[in-house]
């Protein structure tokens, strides 16, 4: 039995009819195919997955669609406006925080959840926030120094 769902999706509108089971990863990569978002673990340890849900971040590979919908959802590909990138994904270029690439939209989105609750946080605070993302390729120091200068150019410190 499928179950109807409507979402926005970076401002798109998405309807469709989905296994009460799907996971909301897999709607958002499949049915609106936005591969930005990563399937790495399934069991929300890696974080790649990460999108913000009505504003705040989730592991989109333990939520189910059904859970999401009537929501909004913001995906790497929605948080710039299109036109200029945001300062996370600028910070994340210009710091070298990123290598391989497969962790960083949900690095960016967790980094994004928490300047949204700590707009000026310090390093062990950024480490904190990141804790549920991994990241096999940078080490982490150069996304922390990302999440630091996006903090600043964000009015943060």
């Amino acid at each position: 039995m499928k179950v109807p769902v409507e979402m926005t999706i970076n401002g798109r509108s998405y309807c469709g009819e989905v296994e009460p089971r799907q996971l909301l990863v897999h709607f958002i990569r499949e049915e609106a195919g936005l591969t930005g978002t990563k399937v790495g673990c399934d069991t929300s340890q890696c974080g790649s997955c990460t999108v913000r849900l009505d504003g705040i971040g989730v592991k989109s590979c333990t939520a189910l669609t059904v859970q999401a919908d009537g929501s909004s959802i913001t995906t790497i590909e929605g948080l710039s406006d299109g036109v200029e990138l945001h300062p996370l994904q600028e910070a994340f270029w210009n710091k070298h925080g990123l290598q391989c690439g497969f962790c960083t939209p949900g690095m960016i989105l967790a980094a994004a959840e928490l300047l949204r609750t700590n707009p000026s946080p310090t390093r062990d605070e950024i480490r904190h926030g990141l804790e549920g993302n991994i990241c096999r390729c940078t080490g982490y120091q150069n996304i922390v120094l990302a999440v630091e200068e996006a903090a600043g150019k964000m009015g943060g410190s």
